[in-house]
């Protein structure tokens, strides 16, 4: 599958739920923050990525934190347009 494809695929499985938020709900994912200590996991993790020294068990976290920061960052992203639309 190629990313186009898989990017338009998760964008229409994501456009719905962007809309089910309330403008509220929008600004707060706009404002979402990630844990200092899972920021500091991941930049250690991504030093030792960096290093060709993570096990295997490390690998499959860092690449679950990596998917996980590119869906949120969508969804801040879907958040934000919602929010832009109201006040157009």
């Amino acid at each position: 599958m190629g990313v186009e494809i898989a990017g338009a695929g998760l964008d229409s499985l994501l456009d719905p739920f962007s809309r089910c938020l309330d403008a509220e709900s929008a600004l707060r994912v706009t404002e979402f923050r990630v844990d200092q200590g899972v920021q500091a996991r991941v930049h250690h993790l991504a030093e030792r990525a960096n290093n060709g020294a993570l096990s295997e068990d490390e690998l499959n976290e860092y690449e679950s934190h990596i998917n996980a920061a590119d869906l949120i960052s969508i969804l801040k992203l879907k958040a934000g347009l919602l929010l832009k639309a109201d006040d157009d």
